[in-house]
Formats: C-alpha cells, sequence, structure tokens
C-alpha cells in the first residue's frame, strides 16, 4: 500500500498472521515466473492477537529464523512486501466525481472521512481507481483502504528491526486476489473464502476490483477444539484425526465421531457464507456488470483449512453454488495443475498470500 523508496528493486512476500510466517520468493522463468524460495515458520501464541503485534522482539525474532530456514534458493536481497491484518482494515469502494489525478487523489481524502470511523489522521489512506468492465460512466469507483497507525506502525518497526526493506505493506485480502483471481478480471462476482487458523476471511471480487471483506472467528484451529473436545482427546490427537478424515466418516466409528463434531462449526460457517452472500448482494453499489452477472457465479477456497477433506461437497450441497478450489499459481505458472514441484497445490494454499505478495514484488508493482 505505502510506497517507500522509488527506486524498482525485486522484493519476496512476507505474509505474517497470528500464529505463523511465511515467506515466497519468485524469479523470472522466460515471459513468466517461478518458485524460488519459500519458508514456513510458527509465531508463539500471544506474539500477535487478532492482527495486533504485542511482542515486537518476539516478531523479529521469528523473521529472523524464517529467513534463515527458507528452502530452495537463499534470501539475500533486503527488500520485502509484508502483508498487513484483514480484521483490522477498513476497506470501502466509492463514488466519485471524475477529476483529474491530482485533484482525485485530494478529494478521496475528503470523501473517507465519511466511511472510516476513525480520525484521518489516526490511519494510513491508500486509494485505486477501478476500471469499469462495461465503461459507460459520468463517474468513476475508486477503492479506498485505511488502517490505524497504531496497528501498522509496529509492523513497520519489526520488519526495519529484522533488517528487512518494506518497499511496500498490503492488506491480506488484496494479495490473495492476485493470486487467485486469473489475470485479475472477473465477469461476475467471485467470492474468495480463506480459511486460516485463527479466521476466516470472506472476500467478494468483482470486475477489475475487491468489493467487499469480512472477517469471521470459525478457523482451522476452531475446528480442531471442537473435535478435542467432543472426543475428550488432545489438540494434537485432534488435529491428526481432522486431517485423516474431514468431513468424510469412510464407514468408521472414529470418523462418524469427527463428523458429528466438525457438524457445528461447519454449519456455522455455512450460516456466515449465507449471510455474507445476502449482505453482498442487497448492499453492494452497482458494479456495472453485463446483464445476469450481478450474483456470485462461483466460490475459491485458499487457507490450510481448505484442505478439509469433504468440504467442497458439503459446501456445495448446502449454498448450491459451484466451488472450487483456488489455485494460487494461476498468474505465475503455465501448467497450474499440480502447483509447482517445490511446493504442491495441496501445500501452496496455505501461501495463497505469501504467494501474491511476492507476485507483487517481481512485477516491481510498489505504487
Amino acid at each position: 500500500m505505502f510506497e517507500f523508496l522509488s527506486l524498482k528493486p525485486e522484493a519476496f512476500g512476507l505474509d505474517i498472521s497470528d500464529l505463523s510466517l511465511k515467506i515466497v520468493k519468485l524469479k523470472k522463468r522466460g515471459r513468466g515466473f517461478d518458485l524460488s524460495s519459500f519458508g514456513e515458520v510458527t509465531i508463539k501464541p500471544g506474539v500477535i492477537k487478532n492482527g495486533k503485534i504485542r511482542k515486537e522482539d518476539e516478531l523479529v525474532g521469528a523473521i529472523k529464523k524464517g529467513l534463515m530456514e527458507v528452502k530452495g534458493k537463499r534470501i539475500r536481497g533486503k527488500y520485502v512486501i509484508a502483508s498487513l491484518p484483514e480484521e483490522r482494515a477498513f476497506l470501502q469502494v466509492i463514488q466519485m466525481p471524475r477529476l483529474s489525478e491530482e485533484d482525485l487523489k485530494s478529494a478521496v481524502i475528503y470523501e473517507a472521512e465519511n466511511y472510516i470511523p476513525l480520525p484521518i489522521e489516526e490511519v494510513y489512506l491508500d486509494s485505486q481507481i477501478i476500471q469499469p468492465v462495461v465503461d459507460h460512466l459520468d463517474h468513476c469507483d475508486v477503492l479506498i483502504a485505511a488502517l490505524p497507525k497504531t496497528i501498522v506502525d509496529p509492523y513497520l518497526n519489526s520488519l526495519k528491526e529484522a533488517g528487512l526493506k518494506p518497499l511496500a505493506l498490503e492488506i491480506e485480502s488484496l494479495a490473495l486476489v492476485r493470486s487467485l483471481i486469473k489475470d485479475e478480471m472477473t465477469t461476475s462476482p467471485f467470492l474468495l473464502i480463506d480459511l486460516g487458523a485463527t479466521k476466516t476471511s470472506f472476500i467478494v471480487f468483482s470486475g477489475h476490483s475487491l468489493r467487499f471483506t469480512s472477517s469471521i472467528p470459525v478457523s482451522s484451529q476452531k475446528l480442531t477444539e471442537a473435535i478435542s473436545h467432543n472426543l475428550k482427546i488432545d489438540l494434537n490427537e485432534a488435529e491428526k484425526l481432522k486431517i485423516e478424515y474431514g468431513l468424510e466418516t469412510m464407514g468408521k466409528k472414529e470418523g462418524g465421531q469427527v463428523f458429528e463434531a466438525l457438524i457445528p462449526p461447519i454449519t456455522d460457517l455455512v450460516e456466515q457464507i449465507k449471510k455474507c452472500l445476502d449482505f453482498y448482494q442487497t448492499h453492494t453499489s452497482h458494479e456495472h456488470l453485463s446483464p445476469g452477472n450481478q450474483k456470485v457465479k462461483k466460490i475459491l477456497l485458499c487457507g490450510g483449512g481448505a484442505n478439509l477433506k469433504g468440504l467442497i461437497e458439503f459446501l456445495s450441497r448446502e449454498l448450491k453454488i459451484p466451488i472450487e478450489m483456488g489455485n494460487p499459481w494461476v498468474n505465475i505458472l503455465k501448467d497450474t495443475a499440480k502447483g509447482n514441484f517445490k511446493l504442491s497445490l495441496e501445500t501452496s494454499l496455505r501461501y495463497t498470500t505469501a504467494i501474491g505478495l511476492a507476485l507483487r514484488g517481481i512485477r516491481n508493482q510498489y505504487d
């Protein structure tokens, strides 16, 4: 989101979440890109909580550890594109009159005050003009993004203390759509569902832009806790059973017990998805799509929790909308069916945000 240097060096992507950080560095290969480096390290509970950094020194240590342990080519450069927490961000599409670029930037700052629930001087604000799919407008649509300075500054400090030079900071959802949406354009709205360790994020993308985001506490970790509680076993064993059975009973008593334990949180997830879809359809502003393309036509899953066995089939039955596993390589590799040979498609789902950040870094898109 924020530009710090006028030079355009290549940068790697660093996705920082509550319980882990993931690193991805891409390299140029012919006319496209390929994977150069990747890695993941855990972050102790309490270092970051709900996107707010509470122990900067421990995060700095985790970043240094992650850089030392990356697989593939060693990362020697210090330039980084890093993520900012989705649950702390304010994102809104607003309509503005057609103005010169300079006048529009000034006008957006004043208009943004009507949408951001904090004083404008207490946030970092950025904006992006959205190109319409059908251009017959007497105005322009602008995506505004803002985060409190009290959230962003500790991320900046931690990166710099780790010896890195941040070229840009980006909200998670913006990196996700860069990974998952082919050529970053759709003719109808898509819903992206990122099932992470501590939260699930809903992201609606339509035309050339993200349109709506929200987060809920249903998460991969909550699913494990549900199994642990219902079967009265420890979390490690519950995680193993979740991976082995998921929502597929396979005719085994243990599988059936796992299924029954997962039904309440998964049902909650379904209800939250329905609420998200209803809210979007009833509150969205006009998006200048062709007739018949206003409703969400497809759902893409990503995040480590997306690998839960039987999840796609279960959600498809409940929601009656085509659901697919997202492919983070769709804008990187020519043959994306299996992912990168160093990082399988299944594993790549955990790296979706980091891949999107790295893609911005290799394209030198810092503005």
